[in-house]
């Protein structure tokens, strides 16, 4: 079989696996998002790939690092090339939180990057049930290019990026918003942006009457189930007259949520602008959710550019579903 179709056929295989990228950058940000990424991954049927990008040959300007090393050793580094301590310290979290076990087995893989001789690593480790977690250390352009790469080479169900605000050595923080929303437009699976995210508080789900913000009530319902988080509901209407048919939106997601044997802890219909008071609504809750594009004759909505607002300026973790 040619190294192609071996991978076409790894590729086949992993869309019954509920896959979950997550870019580590050494902040404590990323980190939070991994934590929550393990909860929503704790099933037998979830794999989980911590992601690294690196631009190409840093590593090797800024240690003087053996390669031949580096390419068999890639956990046991004493050299600091770039991302292997955020990496190992992921890791360390999941065997903590028991997502991850000492007896699983190991195995290392390295690919050719043209301009970079250490080129593409990964560790992966898989128990006797078929679960995965992945360590890759992945050489870019840039991060979001290495990141939406990498969905090449998944496929993924989410993407977890952190907004953490600081940068650590040569980590970029990933909320520059010409990464972020790059990611979040580009990728073909769902995205969350991670601030503070502390899944306690449960996902907020915007909806504005269209087929395609109800698909979003019905996936991210699922995701929310995976780590027992709570689920609300909110529509916004433009002004007083239009209350009622927000409120109908709502009531239509609750009983699609109803039929998923899924409980709506709030449901809420607010008037106003939609950026504005979806972010203030949002402040209490763990992540707002919301669908890459909406209803767009209709003046209460959920639509790109207002996804895109939110995205920017909330306090609060966002998911783009698509």
């Amino acid at each position: 079989m040619s190294k192609v179709a071996e991978t076409m056929t790894e590729q086949e295989t992993r869309k019954d696996r509920f896959r979950i990228l997550v870019s580590i950058d050494g902040s404590e940000e990323s980190y939070q998002s991994l934590r929550y990424a393990a909860k929503m991954g704790n099933g037998v049927d979830a794999d989980i790939v911590l992601l690294y990008v690196r631009p190409i040959d840093q590593g090797l300007r800024s240690g003087g690092l053996q390669v031949r090393i580096a390419r068999e050793n890639m956990l046991d580094w004493g050299l600091e090339l770039p991302g292997i301590k955020y990496l190992k310290k992921g890791y360390e979290i999941l065997l903590e939180m028991g997502a991850a076990g000492d007896d699983w087995h190991e195995h290392k893989y390295h690919s050719n990057v043209d301009g970079d001789p250490l080129g593409d690593n990964k560790v992966e480790y898989i128990n006797d049930k078929g679960k995965v977690i992945v360590l890759k250390l992945k050489v870019a352009s840039d991060i979001a290019a290495g990141i939406l790469e990498q969905w090449e080479l998944g496929p993924y169900d989410l993407i977890i990026v952190s907004a953490s605000g600081r940068s650590r050595g040569i980590a970029r923080n990933l909320w520059n918003p010409a990464i972020a929303e790059k990611v979040a437009i580009n990728a073909p699976c769902s995205v969350l942006v991670a601030r503070e995210l502390d899944i306690g508080h449960g996902h907020l789900i915007c909806t504005d009457g269209s087929e395609k913000s109800l698909d979003t009530v019905r996936k991210d319902a699922y995701l929310a189930s995976r780590c027992e988080c709570p689920v609300s509901l909110i529509s916004v209407a433009l002004d007083v007259e239009s209350k009622e048919e927000a409120k109908s939106y709502v009531e239509t997601a609750k009983k699609e949520l109803a039929a998923m044997d899924i409980e709506v802890v709030n449901a809420i219909t607010c008037v106003g602008t939609p950026v504005d008071e979806i972010i203030d609504v949002g402040s209490d809750y763990s992540v707002i959710v919301l669908s890459d594009s909406g209803n767009r004759g209709l003046k209460r909505l959920i639509m790109g550019s207002v996804a895109t607002k939110i995205l920017q300026e909330s306090y609060t973790s966002v998911m783009i579903v698509k």
